[in-house]
């Protein structure tokens, strides 16, 4: 009796996180769509494209990831470029594996941290109390497919659509990286000048002559670190403007 009273519990747990994953889910595939046609770009079949957002679900690691294999990079600067464009989620799966109850086992911890992004990281540490591992499981098993089947559907989509229609639906990918800087950029000197900055350095390090022979995902790798670096430590958040923006 006491199996099937914790049964259902998870179970409506689980169907909170499917409730509140479904918004995300819808969201996903939209933004995940114009990732495809990254993707086709960079010569991934429909499934290599549906797998790769399937493991990676990542709209800036990813597209990283897209554009060196588009460059032809080698596989360690593939994985250096995409380990260091999802760093932050490392963050965020320690702050839910510490929201989690000490009886959780080492696996929910592992399996919860596979697929933490920006959004099912928001819905998941808002949660009053302990976090149970199932209201993720929830959440995922919407906005996972929902971002993998937009990947796949744009990558088909860029193999049937017009070469001028493909083009612009590339374009589409920037905006939504210009969406998301621009919003904390307005509100924030600091940001502001880390994205002027990052521009120029980019703009400097892809015209320079003494740069010619350092491959694309390197450049990045390298302005990554050195800029993120450099902001981190000469413009720390401090702890009370940390709680006021959550």
């Amino acid at each position: 009796m006491q199996k099937t009273a914790l049964t259902k519990s998870r179970r409506q747990i689980f169907y909170e996180g499917v409730h509140d994953g479904i918004p995300i889910a819808l969201g996903y595939f939209v933004v995940s769509f114009t990732l495809g046609i990254a993707a086709k770009n960079a010569g991934l079949s429909p499934l290599e494209g549906f797998l790769a957002s399937l493991f990676n679900n990542a709209s800036a690691g990813e597209f990283a990831g897209f554009s060196v294999i588009e460059a032809d990079a080698p596989y360690l600067e593939i994985i250096l470029i995409t380990l260091v464009a999802n760093a932050r989620y490392l963050l965020m799966s320690c702050a839910l594996s510490q929201r989690m109850a000490k009886s959780t086992s080492a696996w929910h911890r592992i399996f919860v941290g596979f697929d933490v992004t920006d959004e099912l990281f928001g819905i998941a540490i808002a949660r009053k109390g302990l976090l149970n591992p199932f209201y993720s499981y929830g959440s995922y098993s919407v906005a996972l497919p929902g971002w993998a089947f937009g990947t796949l559907f744009g990558v088909i989509a860029g193999n049937v659509l017009p070469e001028m229609l493909v083009s612009a639906l590339s374009v589409a990918l920037y905006g939504m990286f210009l969406w998301i800087i621009i919003p904390p950029a307005k509100r924030d000197t600091v940001i502001r000048g880390l994205v002027a900055v990052s521009f120029a350095a980019s703009f400097l390090l892809t015209h320079a002559s003494f740069a010619a022979d350092i491959s694309f995902g390197t450049r990045t790798i390298i302005l990554t670190l050195l800029i993120a670096g450099a902001g981190a430590i000469l413009f720390p958040i401090k702890e009370k403007e940390e709680e006021h923006a959550a």
